[in-house]
């Protein structure tokens, strides 16, 4: 069986923006977009995704790549990063651009929105999907964006590791959403090579508005602040986030 229903997760598909992609959803109330790292939603991402839950969310897991409930190793690591780099939906080096998939996140988010109500929608985004949350702010839905180690375009050079993989309207458009009040969480363990510069890139566009969680790396592998290399005081920041923009 798959793991994550025997784990009590309602598996389901969402279409949308030309794209089509199993979901996983569990929980009640306020919507909350968790969208897993490379390679997959391993059992670090689900048990992140059922704090989540229990801190009284309705969580949707989106499956962008990988495979549901395998644990990480080198050899799936690389499988789901080349799927990443090979695939139309994720733009992995070119600057100023926004990736194809955050459109249909944005679709998935109003979607659930319109199915559980409340102030909005928060999501989280780790790894390559870091990001996502910044380009969903597109959407006034959006009002509880999470990034933590944000690594697309992949950091190969000064000019990709700041970029924040949006197009300059985009970026333009949602640091509007932060003059007008909206707030962006940030985590990352400061030696995180794959992160790049983005943090300094957040600060300059988003100002007292972005909330930089950061740690201090113990070990060059130091990453997934949520998940493989879980960070109690991560979390716990992340939850509490969720709950100040979405349970009022």
């Amino acid at each position: 069986m798959d793991p994550a229903i025997a784990a009590g997760w309602q598996h389901d598909s969402f279409s949308a923006a030309g794209f089509t992609h199993d979901t996983y959803r569990k929980g009640s109330g306020p919507g909350v977009v968790v969208v897993h790292e490379i390679p997959g939603i391993t059992p670090a991402v689900m048990k992140f995704a059922d704090e989540v839950v229990d801190a009284g969310f309705t969580v949707v897991m989106p499956l962008l790549v990988g495979e549901v409930g395998r644990a990480p190793d080198k050899k799936y690591m690389s499988s789901s990063m080349s799927k990443v780099c090979v695939s139309r939906e994720f733009t992995t080096l070119a600057l100023g651009k926004t990736s194809p998939v955050i459109a249909w996140l944005r679709a998935l988010a109003k979607q659930l929105h319109r199915e559980v109500g409340g102030p909005g929608i928060g999501a989280v985004g780790m790894c390559f999907s870091g990001g996502f949350a910044l380009g969903m702010m597109l959407d006034d839905v959006m009002i509880a964006p999470v990034l933590s180690q944000p690594s697309l375009p992949f950091a190969f050079g000064k000019a990709r590791a700041a970029d924040l993989n949006l197009s300059p309207d985009d970026q333009l458009a949602i640091a509007q959403r932060a003059t007008q009040g909206c707030e962006v969480l940030g985590l990352r363990f400061t030696g995180d090579r794959l992160v790049g510069t983005r943090f300094d890139s957040l600060r300059a566009l988003f100002g007292e508005q972005f909330i930089a969680v950061e740690f201090a790396s113990s070990a060059k592998s130091d990453h997934s602040v949520l998940t493989e290399q879980r960070q109690a005081e991560g979390v716990r920041r992340v939850v509490d986030f969720l709950r100040d923009k979405l349970q009022t």
